[in-house]
């Protein structure tokens, strides 16, 4: 015998893919919402009292090998190809045994971030021993190698981690450490297993320096660790973001990771790929101290654009309401709704999570809090930038007074 609806009403209910609800309810089957209502709630309705309901969150990109680091490697504005020889030199001193703690270590930093699912970079081999009460992970098999070499190499270990894992993805790293052909190679396995594929691109414009010219603190970086390739730097004629972006978009859902320096034709050509999501990282952009993020300029264009908290090598913590939080008070050019919708339905929607991200008919009761006693959406959000989130879907199963404490 199934058990009956759970039905529950506070000052606000977020869905999300709609605009908030003074006092909404939602109605709960099992593990999942079937609706959600705008008028007086059912008699037989909890009161969750003055709180914000939401769905959890989605962390569209991240690193959990580095969820060890006390704090960022390196130092605030530091050059990103400076960094990237420290984050090598800190990784090859990493056993597989220490890379499963630390992936656990920031797997249940998330779950208590009140994070769902994550994408994840997975540099295999790798171990992934947790429980179905920890977030679900999208599992992105790191590919990358300027020798013929180590390309195949990693390729073929993709490979297997795509036929092997049920929710993987392929991620060709970035442009400065994967040649074009493997990038395309990337693609067609991505198309043939149907995954998504996640690349970091446009990170700064020293990777477009050594993409352009072949010069700058990337070819430096590249030839101090022994893998410079004089043919592969510059890029030729044909080869630039915008036919990078063309691409990736015939993956059947791309993650555009950063993307810090993409410009207006670029921005423009992301508009015509549906398929295709920029992974904004705001405190990783803000710890390298890079130009004013172009995230505003995307979503005026129509691009779809999801949060991710990057890693401990570049940020203090894995909060994704962190984001959320920085985004709302450093950029108010920015809707406090659509920076919601990054931080949600964005990441799912990329990770190829339809229903999640949201509360709506079908989608699954993991829910969220902030405490709030706003009377109107201006209020909403100036609690949603000073409060925190807390996760809350375990009201399904328990008394909610023992919550209230957190909040």
């Amino acid at each position: 015998m199934s058990p009956p609806d759970r039905i529950y009403t506070a000052r606000w209910i977020v869905p999300i893919t709609a605009s908030p609800i003074q006092r909404g309810w939602v109605r709960v089957s099992g593990q999942q919402v079937v609706d959600v209502g705008d008028g007086p709630a059912p008699p037989e309705a909890t009161d969750l009292g003055d709180i914000a309901l939401m769905p959890q969150l989605i962390n569209a990109h991240t690193h959990l090998e580095f969820s060890d680091c006390p704090r960022p490697i390196g130092r605030p504005g530091m050059r990103l190809a400076d960094w990237i020889g420290k984050v090598y030199n800190a990784r090859s001193v990493t056993t597989i045994q220490q890379k499963a703690q630390n992936i656990l270590l920031g797997w249940r930093e998330s779950q208590d971030a009140g994070v769902c699912l994550i994408g994840e970079i997975a540099t295999l081999p790798c171990q992934y021993q947790g429980d179905d009460t920890l977030p679900s992970l999208v599992t992105f098999a790191e590919v990358l190698g300027l020798s013929e070499q180590r390309a195949a190499e990693r390729l073929a270990v993709a490979s297997d981690h795509l036929q092997q894992c049920s929710d993987a993805g392929i991620s060709p790293h970035a442009p400065y450490s994967t040649p074009w052909a493997l990038i395309q190679d990337c693609v067609t396995r991505a198309k043939s297993a149907d995954v998504p594929l996640a690349m970091h691109v446009a990170e700064s414009p020293e990777e477009r320096e050594l993409l352009q010219r072949g010069t700058g603190p990337f070819a430096d970086a590249l030839q101090r660790m022994g893998v410079w390739r004089d043919e592969l730097f510059p890029w030729n004629a044909d080869q630039n973001f915008v036919t990078l972006i063309d691409l990736l978009a015939r993956a059947p859902s791309a993650l555009l990771v950063h993307g810090n320096d993409l410009n207006a034709s670029e921005i423009e050509k992301l508009a015509g790929h549906p398929n295709v999501t920029v992974v904004y990282c705001p405190r990783t952009h803000h710890f390298f101290g890079h130009s004013r993020h172009p995230v505003d300029r995307m979503l005026r264009a129509g691009v779809r654009v999801a949060l991710g908290t990057d890693s401990r090598a570049s940020n203090p913590d894995l909060s994704l309401w962190g984001e959320v939080q920085h985004l709302l008070k450093h950029r108010q050019d920015l809707s406090p709704h659509a920076i919601i919708q990054m931080a949600t339905v964005g990441g799912a929607d990329a990770l190829r999570y339809p229903r999640w991200g949201r509360i709506s008919a079908g989608s699954p009761a993991k829910f969220g809090c902030v405490a709030t006693t706003a009377g109107d959406l201006e209020g909403l959000f100036r609690d949603f930038a000073e409060q925190p989130f807390v996760p809350c879907d375990a009201i399904l199963d328990v008394d909610w007074p023992r919550y209230w404490p957190r909040l």
